[in-house]
């Protein structure tokens, strides 16, 4: 049985988690077992999956396989992004070098803010009223 080499990454973005495995071959894109046009629906998010890729010049070298699991679909497709940088690296590590200079390497940390007691949302109190 021939083995076959998978490069592997975990990726983050708001509250979405994608475990991401990466293998040679002509650029397919799996994403809960979805092709990935199906999963996302968006072509900007499509865009946003890839743009790893363009960074250090792999467009289509390598299929894609990502678990997700949590947040939203926009959330999930950063979270991936993210986990196909840092899969990138397991393949050459001179490719840490484009990758970081683009912000792909980089965590988002924005998450959203808990609600406090005595207002309506995070920041937002009640309406005042003179009268």
């Amino acid at each position: 049985m021939e083995e076959t080499v998978r490069y592997y990454g975990t990726g983050h973005r708001k509250n979405a988690t994608a475990r991401v495995w990466l293998t040679p071959g002509e650029g397919k894109v799996f994403i809960n077992g979805v092709p990935m046009s199906e999963y996302l629906g968006r072509k900007s998010l499509e865009l946003l999956v890839l743009q790893p890729f363009e960074a250090v010049n792999a467009v289509g070298k390598y299929d894609v396989i990502a678990k997700c699991a949590g947040g939203g679909i926009a959330g999930q497709a950063g979270a991936i992004s993210h986990g196909i940088s840092k899969a990138l690296l397991e393949v050459s590590p001179e490719m840490r070098t484009p990758l970081r200079r683009q912000g792909f390497l980089t965590r988002d940390p924005r998450v959203k803010e808990r609600k406090k007691y005595g207002r309506k949302r995070a920041r937002r109190g009640f309406q005042f009223s003179k009268r």
